[in-house]
Formats: C-alpha cells, sequence, structure tokens
C-alpha cells in the first residue's frame, strides 16, 4: 500500500480508503447494504491489514447506523486511534424534522457533536460537507467548519459534490477571512464517469486538493458483472437502484475493453476499474466499498495491477469525455502557446 498527502497537509492517507456505506441497512440504505456489527469488525480488520489506514463514512449512512459500527468496529479490532484517518460528513436529512438537514451553523454544530458521539472519538480527522445547501450562506457554513478546527474537534474539512465554481468561491472567502479551507474534494469518478476532469480536477490541481473518488465501480456497474444486451445479477446492487447515472453505450464500451485488459493480467474487471484511477496521478485516495472480505481482498488488491503505457492508451480513448465549449475553444485557441508550458 502506498501512502499520499491529503491535498497540501501533512496528513498521509493510504490510496485505498474503505467506504462503509454498506454498514447498517437502515430504510433507504438497505438496498446499498446491510453488513452488521460482526461482518464491519472482519472488513475494517481486513482493510487495516491490508494497509489501508483512511475510512470514510457519512452521519446520513443509515441515519447514523454506520458511524456508531465504524467506531465500534475500531474498537472492537482494537485499532489505535493515531493509526487511522476517519473522515465523515453532515448535510443529509437525518430525519423528517424541519433542522435535521442543511449546512446552517445550527446543524453542522448538533450534528458534529452527534457524529464524535457516534463514532466514539474525541476528533474527526476529515470533516466534508455533503453537498451544497442553496438555504444557507456559504461564509455561514465555512465560519462553522472553522470554528470546529479551532475548537479541535475537526482536524481538516472538505467537501463533497459541489460544482468548481463553488468550490472556488468557498476558497476564496476561507483565504480573505483566513479560515481553514477545504483540502480535499470527494466527488463520483469512474472510467465510465469522468465528468471532474472538466473543471474540478484542473481546480485541484491549481489549489492542491486531494481528490477522494467515490463509487469507482459505478455503483457496482464495471464489477464485471454487467454485459451489453444481458441483463444483470437480481442481487447485484445496480439492478435494484441504477446509480450514479452511466452513458451506458460508452459504459459497456469501457467494459469491453477493461475484460481484454483483466484477462491479460488474471484478474477481475473491478480491478481494472481500480487500477485505472490509481494510475491517474491527480487522484490521492479511492474510497472502495464491500459486502465480504473476499470481495474487500480483490479491491485492494488492484494497488498490485501495473498497466502499461499500450494499455493505459487504449483505456483513456474508450472512456474519452464528449468535447465541450469552452473546451474544444481554449485547446484550439491555446495550441500554439502550449509549448512554453
Amino acid at each position: 500500500m502506498r501512502y499520499r498527502k491529503l491535498g497540501r497537509t501533512g496528513l498521509l492517507v493510504s490510496e485505498i480508503c474503505f467506504g462503509t456505506m454498506t454498514f447498517g441497512g437502515e430504510g433507504f440504505w438497505k438496498v446499498v447494504g446491510e453488513q452488521d456489527q460482526r461482518t464491519a469488525n472482519d472488513l475494517v480488520k481486513a482493510a487495516f491489514d491490508g494497509g489501508v489506514n483512511f475510512f470514510d463514512t457519512a452521519n446520513v449512512y443509515s441515519f447514523g447506523a454506520s458511524e456508531t459500527i465504524l467506531g465500534q468496529a475500531i474498537k472492537d479490532v482494537g485499532l489505535n486511534r493515531d493509526d487511522v484517518v476517519v473522515a465523515t460528513k453532515v448535510f443529509g436529512q437525518m430525519n423528517d424534522k424541519p433542522l435535521s438537514s442543511g449546512l446552517s451553523r445550527q446543524h453542522i454544530l448538533a450534528q458534529a457533536d452527534a457524529s464524535l458521539k457516534r463514532l466514539k472519538l474525541d476528533h474527526i480527522d476529515l470533516y466534508q460537507i455533503h453537498g451544497r445547501d442553496v438555504a444557507t450562506p456559504i461564509e455561514e457554513t465555512l465560519e462553522t467548519l472553522n470554528d470546529l478546527v479551532r475548537a479541535g474537534k475537526v482536524r481538516y474539512v472538505g467537501f463533497c459534490n459541489l460544482p468548481a465554481w463553488y468550490a472556488a468561491k468557498a476558497l476564496g472567502i476561507s483565504e480573505r477571512r483566513g479560515f481553514a479551507r477545504f483540502e480535499s474534494a470527494q466527488m463520483y469518478y469512474s472510467i465510465a464517469g469522468r465528468d471532474i476532469e472538466r473543471e474540478i480536477v484542473p481546480l485541484a490541481q491549481e489549489e492542491k486538493l486531494a481528490i477522494l473518488p467515490w463509487s469507482p465501480l459505478a455503483g457496482g456497474f464495471l464489477s464485471g458483472k454487467f454485459a451489453k444486451d444481458t441483463a444483470g445479477p437480481n442481487d447485484a446492487r445496480r439492478t435494484v437502484f441504477d446509480f450514479p447515472p452511466v452513458d451506458k453505450e460508452r459504459g459497456f464500451a469501457c467494459i469491453d475493453a477493461m475484460r481484454t485488459i483483466a484477462k491479460g493480467h488474471d484478474c477481475s474487471v473491478a480491478r481494472i476499474a481500480l487500477a485505472w484511477l490509481l494510475h491517474r496521478p491527480h487522484v490521492t485516495s479511492v474510497i472502495i466499498g464491500a459486502k465480504t472480505v473476499e470481495q474487500l481482498a480483490d479491491n485492494l488488491a488492484a494497488k498490485d495491477v501495473k498497466l502499461s503505457g499500450d494499455e493505459l492508451k487504449v483505456l483513456d480513448e474508450v472512456s474519452k469525455l464528449p468535447r465541450e465549449y469552452p473546451g474544444w475553444m481554449l485547446e484550439r485557441q491555446g495550441a500554439d502557446r502550449s509549448k512554453y508550458v
């Protein structure tokens, strides 16, 4: 396992992060996974033994149950607190009451304390806003996050699922007001969904943000269980919950290309999909999820897959994004200047 700095910080995180969205299975989250405490303990131990020191959850996953199970697993397995990096999130709706969601000062402070209690921790290593709250000024959100850092309850802050313009605005406000700024961007990113390469990746490179891809297998679409004109298995998550959205034509072309490469490496299609992300120079840590220790072991083995230049070229070509404005215009206008960069 390799370890990389989280953005500009000195915090070292494993190149693979273990996501715990499958823990609990309360309400809607049952379609994602319903791993109980015993299974979670086995998964957390296997991940840590495999070199993972980075664990990700969210308050909204199973309405707090994921945090509770992860916190107990860390205790049950006997992990040293200083040996693990724990990330969680705030924003999602925790119940049907008006104050149960958002990024207001009231909600963030209440949920930070609730997350700490569920996780059985005295601080959160990476606290991430889970989206954009159109009802709350970003200044209020950023000031509250800064207060949590100054109080010692949070070490670093990050964001998930924001458009680049809004993240850039937040970074500017934090710089002007001396707030703890976002150090990471947790975004959907897979070989079948490269949208963040248009705006988020350039922003992250310019501002030295860590990129933490979620759903690197596109909700199971890239697991190797799906093929064009063939129904997927009934027990697959993607069959029940078709998310995140995927351009199926381009996605199946990616799968076909990965099957050929997987045969050459004698490994699964899923392992190739994860390895492709691990080869992206702008990616810090890929967030994987697993329901069994066997599935986890296969995913962790992606770190050992070395894709050749020719293989990467094939995968990059088959998965490339359609050209969009203003990208194609900037490329045309800048052609003669790029030789000086």
